[in-house]
């Protein structure tokens, strides 16, 4: 495996997990890193529809030099970001590794000045995101049915207090 390389983020986010986690920003030079993953995780090479946005973040998180998960997000607009993707390998979940990367998206978001903070999930393939979003105070503010995914599409919405929240 590679050895992880990036900024760190918020030193108290990956305290959420039960492993030793290191979770760090990387660019699209990682982009290979990530696309393994999400096969691994998915089972599925679509990870978004373009890398060309504004504001692009990409968190990998490791956990000693093993890569075990990833989160990527986006500008969805000038005061909403767009968590698009992002998941656990199969024999580290259930370790708080998703609410680590969460924890570190957010504080990144709020760091760079956004009002609010969104993501979608689909509760019926992914329900673990369903739970952890009701768990964390997020509202549901879309729900909807995709005849692309076969399932219910929830979005989730955490609004910013103050900036730096």
């Amino acid at each position: 495996m590679e050895k992880h390389r990036g900024r760190s983020i918020s030193p108290d986010a990956p305290d959420a997990a039960e492993v030793p986690l290191d979770i760090v920003e990387v660019g699209l030079e990682r982009l290979d890193t990530i696309r393994r993953l999400n096969l691994e995780i998915f089972d599925d090479e679509h990870i978004i529809k373009t890398f060309e946005r504004d504001d692009l973040l990409i968190l990998l998180a490791c956990s000693g030099s093993t890569e075990v998960g990833f989160k990527i997000g986006y500008q969805l607009n000038a005061t909403t970001f767009y968590s698009a993707k992002g998941g656990v390998r199969p024999p580290y979940r259930r370790n708080g590794i998703a609410r680590a990367l969460l924890y570190a998206m957010l504080h990144v978001v709020a760091r760079r000045g956004y009002d609010r903070f969104v993501y979608d999930t689909f509760p019926n393939k992914h329900p673990g995101m369903t739970v952890l979003g009701l768990d964390e105070g997020f509202e549901v503010v879309r729900a909807g049915y995709s005849t692309q995914y076969q399932d219910y599409r929830l979005r989730f919405e955490w609004t910013f207090d103050e900036p730096g929240d």
